[in-house]
């Protein structure tokens, strides 16, 4: 019993993980976006 849920807690931290990289990614994306539209810029 106690290694089913020690499995399943290691198998559904990985999205978890993956959602706040995804989340900071994204937060990065919109910042530099805001930046480059303040400062008349292209973003690429």
């Amino acid at each position: 019993m106690t290694n089913e849920l020690v499995y399943g807690a290691y198998i559904l931290v990985w999205p978890a993980l993956t959602l706040g990289v995804l989340a900071v990614i994204c937060g990065a994306v919109a910042r530099d976006a805001r930046h480059c539209r303040k400062s008349d810029e292209d973003l690429i």
